[in-house]
């Protein structure tokens, strides 16, 4: 029997990696984006129009995979779906761990032809104890290691969630915004058709990788749904699960079947199931980002008190809105809180009820002194078990343009003052209408690790799900 674990903890580590049909046309895709693999990557093309131009990008080819020295464990195939039966055959008699094939054109198509020929793939693979990463699909990635699916993607060490994708497309985009979100993944999957490995044992590989602290997932249908089920509460007693399910609707399950062949699943039965796992449902990438945020750079919490700081009134009555339509609670301080407020806080027009209204610190030049000190009132209050902050960029714009180290200093103070905080701490950057100096603020935060959210809505939801997790790990009433 498959060790699919081991295998599958080969394919992720590969020591050698080939890459099988590249060409031209796609700009060699596949070759370019393993030029950071920290390993051999061998080419095999039998097509001598394509070889020399292989060549002149500095890769060996071979003409079979056989014929490559040394261990192969990882394989991307990009060939015309009749002759992939025969690349299985020559990954197995390689001693391959896994082939993931870019092709597609097998079930998704719902043709006779294109099930025949993945159920062949599929049958020569069980035979043989080879794993298949699709088909359909861009395959697996690494960050540590630089095994990539996409040119663009980010190399390098950091990275703590895991992203599983039945969409290709899905994939890429989570490892391309994750670092720019303060999230940069460690590990994905775009597993297609899923028709050797399904979600379940990406999953269950996940739970057991040392590397990951949080597993995402875009799901537009599983095979086994008792055992998926089964592994999602197992997986979520340990680590949190955030799961993006596609073709929650008639038209888009529709979709979904024709995208990797996936069967629908009644949405009722789907959140009952979701919901007594302990998974955390998002509905977008965005959200599957927010929530993976909330949860890696806030300390864990099962409080839902909330101070917030806002830069006006009417920022007030909204960020207030926003957290209670999420569950949330905006109590009102203790009365030592206001006893303090008012021994500083006199500015005519000015709230400090909580929301704290902290216009008047722009006024001063956002004097981030001032901030803290509201902050840390915050922080003190009994009432309070959260702290959200939000940075007016708007306000700050004319001070941004003539001293943009002002940026730094914000984002230098709000982590300055997490790191002696008790209480997790968030901050809330709006673009601004100079959208490179709403993004100059964003990325300082991101560079301290200050989870920073776009707008109220975005940062209610998401960590009021996070907040939801760390209860039912609590048993607490989510």
């Amino acid at each position: 029997m498959t060790d699919v674990r081991s295998q599958l903890a080969r394919a992720f580590n590969p020591r050698a990696v080939a890459v099988v049909g590249d060409k031209r046309a796609i700009g060699y895709m596949w070759l370019e984006s393993l030029r950071t693999f920290q390993g051999p990557v061998y080419s095999v093309q039998i097509d001598p129009a394509e070889i020399e131009g292989i060549k002149a990008l500095g890769f060996p080819n071979y003409l079979r995979l056989q014929d490559i020295p040394g261990p192969v464990d990882y394989v991307m195939a990009s060939v015309p779906r009749q002759v992939a039966p025969r690349i299985v055959v020559d990954c197995a008699e390689k001693g391959v761990a896994a082939v993931a094939f870019f092709t597609s054109g097998f079930a998704e198509t719902g043709e006779e032809e294109g099930l025949r020929l993945q159920r062949e793939m599929g049958d020569i693979a069980r035979r043989n104890g080879l794993l298949i990463v699709g088909p359909n699909c861009v395959g697996l990635y690494n960050a540590r290691l630089g095994l990539r699916n996409s040119p663009e993607q980010t190399v390098g060490e950091g990275g703590k969630v895991a992203f599983i994708s039945q969409s290709g497309t899905h994939c890429i985009n989570f490892t391309l915004l994750g670092p720019q979100e303060g999230v940069p993944c460690a590990k994905a999957a775009s597993i297609g058709n899923a028709e050797v490995l399904d979600v379940p044992d990406y999953l269950d590989y996940f739970l057991h990788d040392p590397e990951v602290e949080v597993i995402a997932m875009y799901v537009e249908g599983v095979r086994d749904g008792r055992r998926f089920f089964s592994l999602l509460r197992e997986a979520t007693r340990r680590k949190p699960v955030v799961v993006w399910k596609g073709g929650m609707t008639e038209a888009g399950a529709r979709a979904a079947f024709s995208h990797t062949a996936s069967l629908a699943t009644a949405p009722d039965v789907w959140r009952a199931a979701m919901r007594q796992a302990g998974a955390i449902e998002v509905d977008s990438l965005e959200e599957a980002l927010d929530v993976c945020k909330a949860l890696l750079l806030m300390p864990p919490t099962t409080g839902r008190r909330m101070g917030l700081v806002a830069m006006t009134g009417g920022q007030s009555v909204v960020i207030t809105d926003a957290f209670q339509r999420e569950g949330l609670d905006v109590p009102l301080l203790s009365p030592r809180s206001y006893e303090k407020l008012s021994s500083f806080f006199t500015v005519i027009g000015g709230s400090y009820r909580n929301p704290l209204d902290a216009g008047w610190t722009v006024a001063m030049g956002l004097s981030m002194p001032q901030v803290e000190r509201l902050l840390s009132v915050l922080a003190d209050d009994e009432n309070i078990d959260l702290l959200v902050f939000e940075v007016g960029t708007n306000f700050l714009v004319r001070r941004l343009r003539e001293n943009p180290q002002l940026a730094e200093v914000v984002a230098q103070s709000l982590a300055s003052f997490r790191e002696q905080c008790p209480k997790p701490l968030a901050a809330v950057v709006h673009p601004s209408h100079l959208p490179e100096l709403g993004a100059l603020v964003r990325q300082k935060m991101v560079e301290r690790s200050i989870p920073v959210f776009p707008d109220f809505r975005r940062a209610a939801k998401a960590i009021a799900r996070a907040i939801g997790y760390w209860r039912f790990l609590k048993g607490v009433d989510r």
